[in-house]
């Protein structure tokens, strides 16, 4: 094609018979000239223009003079083609309305018309002739060339068209485009064969031209919306009308009534398309609804399993742990099962997507399968961390329990001996006493310092558990801390009291001399024995923590060895008892006034023997007491023994079966069917089991109440059981869904079973390493062991990167299998595109680029319009009237990224 000053110069072919005029002589020699064919083709060309140049709300009045400046003729083109135009020229100047013209002659040269010695200044110059010769062409080319019956041309089949529609009718005998016309006949019976409502052929006649064309041209104009583009004077009074304008005329018959042959066609593709999208919407709001109940409840529970406050109390603990448990056995179960049906719902819907030629669906943010695994995963993390956390829990509990016995045991000796010590320490009783009492009180001081400094350790220590108790948090902490320091304000005290009656009896000591040495001896000898035998009777009862056999019975040894130094305190008890016994026998020999007193100390011997006694029935109460805990000790062992013979059972169990699982998700084993049946046994027999779980879960409590924190019998925890059975379940619901699909895949695409495992068999010949996936080169070996022809040029790395495309979108660098099946069905089944959505929706409108909702409900169920209705964004083209919708996009959007 050449272009020569604005001018196509090469001809148009195969439109209109042997071509179209090559010289202005082949114009008159056409009649183009002849003036009464200029004005019938002015007159029809003028009302085909305005038909089209309605839709965008304008129309002209003036053929040659309303084309000069180009816009509405750019326009007229955009309009009949459905595409846009170069921005026109918006200036008035010569050049500007040139410009214009030609990009129209360009948009009309690039779909193929062939023009002869038409430019755009004659255009702009109002040249009728070569205007209407422009129009013509545009006519031909953008309303006859179309039409084809039986591969004849365009004016040939238009006219093989007619001779058939009209064959049936009296008086009806087309030959040509302007004799077999005249009459009117041939129009109204192109009417009646196709809407035989509108006119009554049998009251028409041959006889009576003008009311035929009258009837045929107002019933076009009101029923079928075509213009009026002839003039039935012309037609009548010309004795060869101009055939151009009739063929224009009669192509308007054949595009209305083409188009209503298609419509129900086009309504039956609509209706099927839309049910399944409405039942893919459907699964869609099924799984954001059961998403969004799984992530809220995720959310619920997890600040209560973050959580790490008590009220520091063992019994607070105990019950959060019973809490953990009654979530485990009652709230947890039935949302394992929540989120296999969502896996399961979301794999049967990709499914059903990829069948029908629907884009992957894309769940809202945060709704993922993979969000879900991760919320998932997030869950089991902070329930294992919140177990854990209650067991060390419960272990510092239990342990600030007994520190705090411990605690109040000691305060407890302490106080009791220290009662009445300041009364005695601030008493001025030396004052009254002769030489013997003064020595005496002296003694008896220094007695007391020995026990005083004998007992600055059971301070120290009390101060040290107390230190403990806060370090550790204990609940009531503040009343320790108050009475530990009542007692060491208290021990400092008695430290400075005791330093200020030593010097007191100092200066009284250098008047009075006695002594009385067996009181002394006594003293001396009772004070250590005393604070031996309260630190023996403070041990015996003292309590203790113990987990394992071995550390009871390093305390039951420990207690053997005490027993074996009952006797050198036998021997210490009697020698002291003795001197007391001496002192009784001097007195009452001497007759010593107030001689039974010891003015050394306080001790008597029936406290000694009170203590001394309490000693002999503490040890025997504390043989029963470490006897009874080994008892439990072994009871604890026994518990572990348990719990483990049945855990190295149910462990290996659970792992036989998910390698059974997966074998049989590699399709290495029979039919899909035989698969399925297996899948379904495996299923039961999982169920069955499940009593061995529940029996390790009893037992496990049982260990947990035990406070057993160690099994050293097995590697198994019931953590890794409770995940290992969670995922044996999940494995068996996802890959009886994959079975299922794979089912459904071969049902709806037609294959055949030796298809599908010969498809199985390549893809697990090149998954060497069992994966379920391939990567690109074993893709290609196994496309290539299927016949699949992929050259090694570069013709054939495109092809693969194209096939490539397909089976993995996403670029993740593997295929799975169900993507490899999609590939492999879909290349020889036939599916319903975008494309040809639009075209039905196209025959619905009339060929206008929107439809209205009173053509869909007309066209379309009630059901299925108004669905379409609902969902059809509004047509923001130019033209359109109120409420028209945009068909287009609407159906772009059933085919590609959508939030359909």
């Amino acid at each position: 094609m050449m272009m020569a000053n604005g001018v196509i110069t090469n001809n148009y072919d195969g439109v209109y018979g042997d071509g179209y005029m090559e010289q202005e002589e082949e114009w008159e020699r056409e009649g183009l000239l002849d003036p009464a064919w200029e004005k019938q083709q002015k007159k029809t060309f003028t009302a085909w223009c305005n038909s089209h140049l309605r839709k965008a709300g304008t129309g002209i009045e003036n053929i040659d003079e309303d084309f000069r400046n180009g816009l509405k003729l750019m326009l007229l083109l955009e309009v009949i083609s459905g595409e846009t135009l170069p921005k026109p020229d918006r200036g008035k100047m010569r050049f500007h309305k040139i410009a214009n013209v030609n990009k129209a002659l360009d948009f009309i040269a690039s779909k193929g018309v062939k023009l002869v010695s038409i430019g755009a200044e004659e255009i702009v110059d109002g040249n009728l002739k070569m205007t209407l010769g422009m129009i013509w062409t545009i006519i031909l080319r953008f309303a006859i060339q179309d039409i084809s019956v039986e591969e004849m041309t365009a004016k040939e089949g238009l006219l093989l068209w007619c001779q058939r529609k009209t064959a049936p009718y009296k008086n009806v005998n087309v030959q040509n485009f302007h004799l077999s016309f005249k009459d009117g006949l041939a129009f109204c019976a192109l009417i009646h064969r196709h809407r035989p409502d509108l006119i009554d052929y049998s009251k028409l006649s041959k006889d009576n031209p003008m009311e035929n064309l009258n009837t045929a041209f107002d019933v076009a104009e009101k029923y079928l919306d075509i213009p009026r583009m002839l003039d039935p004077d012309d037609l009548i009074n010309t004795p060869k009308p101009d055939e151009r304008a009739i063929m224009t005329y009669v192509s308007c018959y054949y595009h209305a009534f083409q188009g209503a042959q298609q419509a129900e066609t086009a309504a039956n593709r609509i209706c099927k398309v839309l049910k399944v999208n409405q039942e893919n919407e459907r699964l869609m709001e099924e799984y954001e609804r059961l998403a969004s109940d799984l992530l809220e409840w995720i959310r619920r529970t997890m600040p209560w399993l973050n959580s790490r406050q008590t009220d520091n109390s063992l019994a607070g603990c105990q019950k959060k742990l019973e809490d953990y448990r009654t979530y485990r056995r009652k709230h947890k179960p039935p949302r394992v099962e929540q989120k296999a049906k969502l896996e399961t719902n979301f794999n049967t819907l990709q499914t059903k997507l990829r069948l029908s030629n629907r884009p992957a669906y894309m769940p809202t943010e945060g709704k993922m399968v993979s969000d879900i695994a991760q919320a998932w995963k997030g869950l089991e993390i902070a329930e294992k961390a919140f177990e854990e956390w209650l067991l060390s829990e419960m272990m510092r509990l239990e342990r600030l329990e007994y520190l705090a016995q411990k605690f109040k045991h000691k305060a407890d000796i302490h106080e009791d001996w220290t009662r009445g010590k300041e009364e005695m320490l601030q008493s001025q009783d030396f004052r009254q006493c002769k030489l013997y009492d003064i020595k005496a009180l002296k003694k008896k001081h220094e007695a007391f310092e020995s026990d005083l400094a004998a007992h600055q350790d059971r301070v120290e220590q009390i101060a040290a558990i107390a230190q403990e108790l806060n370090t550790l948090e204990y609940h009531e902490v503040g009343a320790v801390n108050a009475r530990c320091q009542r007692i060491c304000s208290q021990w400092d005290r008695l430290g400075a009291l005791t330093q200020r009656r030593r010097l007191a009896l100092d200066d009284a000591e250098r008047v009075l001399e006695q002594i009385d040495l067996l009181h002394l001896e006594f003293a001396k000898r009772a004070a250590p024995f005393n604070n031996w035998l309260d630190g023996t009777r403070e041990d015996l009862v003292d309590m203790f923590i113990v987990h394992t056999i071995e550390e009871i019975s390093g305390l039951m040894d420990a207690h053997a060895r005490f027993k074996a130094t009952l006797g050198e305190a036998d021997k210490e008890y009697q020698a002291i008892v003795n001197l007391v016994h001496q002192v009784e026998s001097i007195v009452k020999q001497h007759q010593i006034p107030g001689g039974l007193e010891n003015p050394y100390t306080t001790l008597t011997a029936h406290e000694l023997n009170r203590k001394w006694s309490d000693v002999r029935q503490l040890v025997p109460q504390r043989d029963s007491t470490l006897a009874a805990e080994l008892r439990k000790q072994q009871n604890n062992e026994t518990l572990r023994r348990q719990f483990a013979e049945k855990a190295n059972a149910v462990g290996p169990w659970i792992e036989r079966q998910m390698d059974a699982v997966t074998a049989i998700g590699m399709g290495l084993q029979g039919s899909l069917e035989d698969q399925l049946r297996r899948l379904k046994e495996y299923e039961a027999g999982v169920y069955a089991y499940k009593p061995h779980i529940e029996e390790l879960e009893r037992i496990h409590q049982a260990v947990q109440e035990g406070m057993i924190f160690e099994n050293r019998y097995s590697q198994y925890t019931m953590e890794t059981l409770r995940v290992g059975w969670e995922q044996l379940l999940t494995s068996i619901n996802r890959t009886i869904n994959e079975v299922e699909n794979q089912i459904l895949t071969r049902d709806s695409k037609g294959i055949t079973h030796e298809q599908l495992n010969e498809f199985r068999a390549s893809f697990n010949h090149f998954d060497k390493n069992r994966t379920g996936r391939l990567a690109p080169e074993e893709l290609k070996s196994c496309l290539v062991s299927l016949g699949y022809s992929i050259g090694k040029d570069r013709q054939g790395e495109l092809d693969f990167q194209r096939i490539l495309a397909v089976v993995d979108p996403n670029n993740t660098g593997y295929v799975s299998f169900d993507a490899f099946l999609d590939f492999m069905t879909r290349e020889s089944t036939d599916t319903d595109t975008a494309e040809q959505v639009i075209d039905s929706f196209r025959i619905l409108a009339g060929d206008k680029p929107y439809i209205t909702a009173e053509e869909l409900r007309r066209e379309l169920p009630p059901d299925q319009a108004e669905y379409c209705v609902a969902r059809m964004p509004p047509y923001r083209g130019s033209g359109a009237p109120p409420g028209a919708l945009d068909y287009m996009a609407f159906s772009t959007a059933l085919y590609g990224e959508t939030d359909l």
